[in-house]
């Protein structure tokens, strides 16, 4: 079972035991599941590590309030039919599970370079058990791929500092009213925000590793 296999890799980013049900309460308190809503937010992708340290740097003088670290395993659901094409299904375990978070989003719009789109989500108590039912359902896993997330939130907006394996990311996330500003104030141009989702980017950056790997 492809949550087992992902299991199987729980500690890879450093975090110990005794530190999950901290991640935990940062997750739960920065990302509440929720039920249909609008999802508005603003993605960077920065150069490196230094990027989140200056940033982190920024977000104290900024008294911003830091709500902790967790890590994600993503998996990246292909659907059965013509009726799920135009929705993006993907459960999240928190540090390796069997707790997480199913999560739908539909299309995308953009505005100002804010991507902006419905999006519904479910805590999972019991990831192995959603994912016997999705397949059940005719889901498939497409890919996965790992994030680590320090949260903290800035005049009400969420900011993430994402580290994945492809590549550093930003994330302000809020009111359309005000993520703009809560960006502009970290040095972050909403003109420059990327477009694509990390499923996208990560998919993008798994092709190239493959591609790579069958020129040698």
């Amino acid at each position: 079972m492809a949550v087992k296999g992902l299991m199987a890799t729980r500690g890879v980013w450093g975090i110990g035991d005794s530190l999950v049900p901290i991640a935990l309460a940062a997750f739960h308190r920065a990302h509440q599941p929720k039920d249909r809503s609008l999802e508005c937010e603003l993605k960077f992708r920065v150069p490196g590590p230094d990027d989140h340290e200056r940033l982190e740097q920024v977000l104290r003088e900024l008294v911003a309030e830091f709500e902790g670290t967790y890590d994600e395993e993503n998996l990246r659901f292909n659907g059965p039919g013509k009726s799920t094409r135009q929705t993006s299904l993907r459960l999240r375990l928190l540090n390796g599970g069997p707790t997480g978070v199913l999560t739908a989003k539909g299309p995308a719009t953009f505005v100002r370079g804010m991507k902006i789109r419905e999006e519904t989500e479910v805590a999972v108590d019991d990831a192995h058990a959603m994912l016997d039912m999705l397949e059940a359902l005719g889901f498939a896993v497409a890919f996965s791929y790992r994030k680590h997330r320090a949260t903290w939130l800035l005049d009400g907006a969420a900011v993430t500092l994402d580290t994945l394996d492809a590549g550093w990311f930003v994330e302000v996330e809020g009111s359309s009213e005000t993520i703009e500003d809560s960006a502009r104030k970290l040095g972050l141009d909403p003109k420059e925000a990327v477009k694509d989702s990390y499923s996208a980017i990560a998919k993008r950056h798994l092709d190239a590793l493959k591609k790579k790997s069958r020129r040698r």
